[in-house]
Formats: C-alpha cells, sequence, structure tokens
C-alpha cells in the first residue's frame, strides 16, 4: 500500500536562522568535554582510581556522547519534548546547516558523505604508511608493535567507510526522492543516526592516546581483553557505529515500505532502492551481533568477567559471534554498490535493466544466505571438523545469486548505446574487481586450499578486491553519478575520466602482487618478511602511493567543480527515475506537488514510456526546455 508523500513530521517548529553556523558544534563539543570529565571523575569518587583507568573511560564515554547530542541539537529536538513543548530543528537554508541539528535527509546525506570521504583519506594516509614500511624487508619507519596498530586503525577506518559510505550518503540522499516521499519516515532519528557518527571517528581518532590497539579490525578475543587501553575507545565507538547503522536501516526500511509515492509499486522501485531496503533488512538484523561481541569483550576488561578465557568461552566463541555479523558486513557493504553500479549502467547502455526482477529476487536471496555462510572463516580456528563440510557448500551457494546480479550487469551493458562518462567507466572497473574478488573467493570457500592460503596476503588481496573494488568504487561511481544532482553543477569530465582510468590501473597494480606473495606463504599482519618477497611487495607499495595520489585528483574536481562548475540542469544524464525529474539541487520537501507513478523506472528504448508524472505540471514547470537527448540515446522521460 502506498501513501501520499505530504511533508512528514508536521510538528517541530522551525528554530531561528542561525547567525553563528559553528554554534551547535561548539555547544556540542563543549558538554561533550564537560560530560567526559563528570563521568570520569564521578566514576574516580565512587571507586577510587585514576580518570585514565578504562572504568573512568567507559563512563567518561558515555556521559560525552550523551553531552555531545544534547550539545549539537538533541535539547531542541528531542528534550523540549519531554516537558511538554513542541520540538524544534534546524531549517536554516545557509550552509550553516550542514553543522546544525538539520533534519532534511538531503543535509544529512551530504554530511555523511563529506564525513566518510574525509575517513576513507584518513584510512588512505595510514595505508601509504604501511606500504612504505612494507616496501623493503626488515624494520623501517615503524616498529612491529606500531606496525599493527596502524593495521587496525587502517582496517576499521575503512571497513566504516565501507559499511556506511553509499547507504549513508546516498541512501539517505536518494531514497526517498526515488520513492516519491517528502523525507525520510522519522526525520529527527535521522538527524541523530548522524550525530552520531563524529564521535565514532573521534574516539577510533583517539585511541592512540591509550596506547592504539593492535587486534585489527576484527578485534579478535583473548588479546582484545589484554591489549593496551586504546582497545577501549574502539570498542565503545564501534558499539555506537553499529547504534548509527541500525538506526539508518529503520528509517530506510519504513520509509520504503510506508512512505512511496501512488503507483510506486514494489515492481516499480528504482533498483538502487531495492538495494538500499535489502541491506538495511540486513543491518537491522545482525548488526548487534558485533556490538554484543565487543560488549562481552569490554567486560572482559572492565567488570572482571571471563567470557573469552580459556576455561570458558575461548577465543572460538568470539570468532562465532564475530563472523555471523561480520560476514553479512560484507553484503552491507556491497548490496548497496550493487544498487549504484545497476543503476547508472541502465542510464548509460540507454537499456532496461536486464532481469530486474531475477536482480530483485538475487538482492533478497544474499540476505538470507549471508547468516549461514560465516564459519567459513574459521576453517582454521578448531572448530569441530563436521562443519566444514555444510559451510562450504553453502558459501559456494551464495554465488549463484551473486552471479545473477552479474550476469543482469553484463545483459544490460550487451549491445548497449554506451555513453562513457566517468560513472560508467569507472563501472567498468568495479565489473573487473568485483569479478577478481569473487573468482579468489572461491578457493578461499573450499576448505582445501583455504587451510593453505589463510592469514596469507591471498586474503587480503582477496578482501580488497571484493570490498574495495565492490563497495569504494562503488562509491566513487556514485559520487560522480549523482553529483550534479546533489551540487547543480557538473564535474570536470575530463578529470573524472583521468581519475576514473588511474584508480582503476593504480589499484590493480598494487593488489595483483600480493596475490602472489599471498600463494607463496607471506604472511599477513606482520610488518617484516623475508627477501623473498621484497620485489612483489615493491611494486605493491609504489603502486599504492600512485593509488593514494589520484584522490588528490578526485578531492580537487569535486570541490573546484562544486563551486565553480557549470550548472547541470534537473537531468543531465536523461535519466527515468523521479531524482532526475526534480530541479537540481532539489526542493525542501523534494517535489513542489505529488508524482504519481505510472510505468518502470528503466523502460529505455520503448516509446511513449514514462515513469512519472506530477498532479500540477506548472509547478514542476522551471521555464526550460527540456534537454536533448545524446544522438545515441532513445526514449527518454
Amino acid at each position: 500500500m502506498t501513501v501520499t508523500t505530504a511533508p512528514t513530521n508536521p510538528d517541530p517548529v522551525t528554530r531561528p536562522r542561525a547567525r553563528r553556523p559553528f554554534r551547535w558544534v561548539l555547544r556540542g563539543l563543549l558538554l561533550a568535554i564537560v560530560g567526559y570529565l563528570a563521568g570520569a571523575f564521578i566514576t574516580v569518587a565512587l571507586r577510587g582510581g585514576s580518570p585514565s583507568d578504562e572504568v573512568a573511560v567507559v563512563f567518561g564515554y558515555i556521559f560525552a556522547l550523551i553531552g555531545w547530542l544534547a550539545g549539537v541539537g538533541g535539547i531542541e529536538a528531542f528534550g523540549r519534548q519531554w516537558i511538554g513543548k513542541k520540538p524544534q530543528v534546524s531549517e536554516d537554508p545557509s550552509w550553516g546547516r550542514y553543522f546544525a541539528f538539520c533534519v532534511d535527509h538531503k543535509v544529512i546525506g551530504i554530511q555523511y558523505g563529506v564525513t566518510l570521504i574525509s575517513v576513507l583519506l584518513i584510512g588512505g594516509i595510514s595505508a601509504m604508511i604501511m606500504r612504505i614500511e612494507l616496501a623493503s624487508p626488515g624494520v623501517g619507519v615503524v616498529d612491529l608493535d606500531d606496525f599493527n596498530k596502524i593495521v587496525s586503525m587502517h582496517g576499521i577506518l575503512m571497513v566504516a567507510v565501507a559499511v556506511a559510505g553509499v547507504i549513508g550518503a546516498f541512501g539517505n540522499y536518494v531514497v526517498p526522492i526515488q520513492v516519491g516521499a517528502a523525507d525520510m519516515a522519522f526525520p529527527r532519528i535521522n538527524a541523530l543516526a548522524y550525530w552520531l557518527l563524529p564521535p565514532v571517528a573521534v574516539g577510533l581518532l583517539s585511541a592512540p592516546l591509550l596506547g592504539s590497539f593492535n587486534a585489527g579490525w576484527t578485534s579478535y578475543a583473548p588479546l582484545s581483553t589484554v591489549n593496551d587501553s586504546g582497545q577501549i575507545l574502539f570498542n565503545l565507538a564501534i558499539i555506537t557505529f553499529g547504534l548509527v547503522s541500525i538506526l539508518g536501516a529503520i528509517n530506510i526500511l519504513v520509509t520504503t515500505i510506508t512512505m512511496r509515492a501512488p503507483g510506486m509499486t514494489w515492481g516499480r522501485l528504482p533498483i538502487f532502492t531495492w538495494a538500499a531496503f535489502a541491506t538495511s533488512l540486513l543491518a537491522f538484523t545482525v548488526t548487534q551481533f558485533f556490538a554484543g561481541a565487543l560488549v562481552l569483550v569490554t567486560m572482559d576488561r572492565v567488570a572482571g568477567t571471563s567470557f573469552f578465557s580459556p576455561d570458558v568461552g575461548t577465543g572460538l566463541l568470539y570468532e562465532h559471534i564475530f563472523w555471523f555479523y561480520s560476514h553479512p558486513a560484507v553484503y552491507i557493504m556491497v548490496l548497496p554498490g550493487f544498487g549504484v553500479i545497476l543503476e547508472l549502467t541502465t542510464t548509460f547502455a540507454r537499456k532496461p535493466l536486464f532481469a530486474y526482477k531475477a536482480v530483485v529476487a538475487a538482492l533478497l536471496a544474499i540476505v538470507g544466505l549471508s547468516v549461514v555462510v560465516w564459519a567459513h572463516h574459521m576453517f582454521t580456528s578448531g572448530m569441530a571438523n563436521f562443519l566444514h563440510g555444510p559451510f562450504m557448500i553453502l558459501t559456494e551457494a551464495i554465488s549463484i545469486p551473486t552471479g545473477i546480479i552479474f550476469l543482469s550487469l553484463i545483459g544490460t551493458l550487451w549491445q548497449g548505446s554506451l555513453w562513457f562518462r566517468t560513472p560508467l567507466i569507472i563501472a567498468f572497473g568495479w565489473l573487473f574487481n568485483f569479478l577478481i574478488g569473487g573468482i579468489t573467493g572461491i578457493f578461499l570457500a573450499d576448505v582445501a586450499t583455504d587451510i593453505h592460503l589463510h592469514d596469507t596476503y591471498f586474503v587480503v588481496a582477496h578482501f580488497h578486491y571484493t570490498i574495495v573494488g565492490g563497495a569504494i568504487f562503488a562509491l566513487l561511481a556514485a559520487v560522480f553519478y549523482w553529483f550534479p544532482k546533489i551540487t547543480g553543477r557538473m564535474y570536470n569530465e575530463t578529470a573524472g575520466k583521468v581519475f576514473a582510468v588511474w584508480v582503476t590501473l593504480a589499484f590493480n597494480a598494487t593488489f595483483i602482487p600480493l596475490f602472489w606473495a599471498g600463494m607463496n606463504g607471506m604472511n599477513r599482519r606482520i610488518g617484516d618478511y623475508p627477501p623473498a618477497y621484497a620485489t612483489a611487495n615493491r611494486i605493491a607499495s609504489i603502486s599504492a602511493l600512485i593509488l593514494g595520489t589520484s584522490f588528490l585528483l578526485f578531492v580537487g574536481n569535486l570541490l573546484y567543480s562544486a563551486i565553480w562548475g557549470p550548472k547541470a540542469g534537473g537531468n543531465p544524464w536523461n535519466a527515468r527515475t523521479l531524482e532526475w525529474l526534480v530541479s537540481s539541487p532539489p526542493p525542501t520537501h523534494n517535489f513542489l506537488s505529488q508524482p504519481v507513478v505510472v510505468g518502470h523506472p528503466y523502460d529505455y528504448g520503448i516509446e511513449g514510456s514514462v515513469h512519472a508524472v506530477f498532479a500540477d505540471v506548472s509547478a514542476h514547470d522551471d521555464g526550460e526546455p527540456p534537454p536533448e537527448p545524446d544522438e545515441r540515446e532513445e526514449a527518454l522521460v
């Protein structure tokens, strides 16, 4: 059942326009500092010790998080309602809204995007430090323990970007418009979810003040129960990040189910919305398991429990809980990428999406199968041998729906009238990279080969082809595809194409040599290696520096184009989905009149086909003639 898209959440009143755009962030920082000091010193007063004790850090973090949320706008958005007053939210139309508790889903999407791309760049810098250290055998710029800390920091930062990059930025910005809604179902909770994200980044990046953490992004127990106190900040930050993921998933699920425009049946949903829906279903159901595992680790550290001691749960218990989330998390990372690549491929191939219904079924099948394959990560862990066969078969089975998505992409491209713009070039890079990730994953799903390849650089290369190739490349493609819609301006196409080719070639030159190193026995997560691996590592390190340099062009192109780029118009790609039928950027509540969906979003090439019409056509008439299609394009809305 569909409903109209009247502006949601009408009760909150508008907060007066802020004259000081950083007022709310500064207030949040002040209350966070006060909260941390209060929590830490109350703990010390009650139990003794020092403010740097882990128990004091835990309660200080909790109080700081509450203070931060209250300061950035939570008092006005939620607290006023608790005393019988109407909540207030910011609707400042200036750039200051990006630093305030704004409930507009488009602002929140941009906030997610900018924050997570910044984290991506920090994670990339840590990767370059690692590759400089590994450029030659022996201990170089960092010692072995510091190397493990840098590896751990790099891993968790990049995983956070892969988990939330596409779904946080473009799930928020695009999904409500694609389904014909005025906003998310729960706008204030949507803003709350974003403002939980900065403390995650601050917590992780502050961990070196307490000795950092060296247990990897997986945070395996028992090492994570006895290492330096920076591990506590890791635990608290990732538990908070889990809450971000769950709250965001609830919003996308409810918005998609209840706020679709008239005529927007399930069979007419754009494929990116389907991918976001599947991702959110998975995130909502499994994220709490990783958070639960970290709660147990934290209790072992600060409360005297022994969940993972050798005579109780052991590290094997942690691995089962962790991977029950973290293998589905691989699909939380890549399912939005599937949606992005299929979405833009139909646009630039000027063809209907091949096997649309089969793709939807495949997305949902991946959600179901992803929760029964976790133990293929544990073939060498000492778990019962009789579990090896079932988990190997189930892991192989999940390649079937993934293969359907590949076939859909190839079928859409086949004999299409391809328009080679930057997003499509990146999509071709995505296709090659994720294909390599999938093929090499077969070796790690089979018990016999996994036993030999486990904990080698073969796994490192496979993981990067899967996550960077499947999630980060999709994020880059999404940035270029929706950049004109978000900013109203066009990026430099030549610079975009140069970046797309540059990043693809440099990425492959970095990680292909690591397959060879892993197959020949080079262990991962160690900052030194025998001289036999020197050539492969030197090639990988030089290529990694070239890869990192490419992002200077990426950032420079986007920053320059957002300010001085030529105006893009409402529909520069001549696409059909609803976000391209409104102005760029879209109006505050997305539509000036009610959209009514009357056709499929991907009926390119079908004469007279229309995806949607508006109840008041004049409200959407900007006085400009529709853009002329490229001579290779046909059947536009």
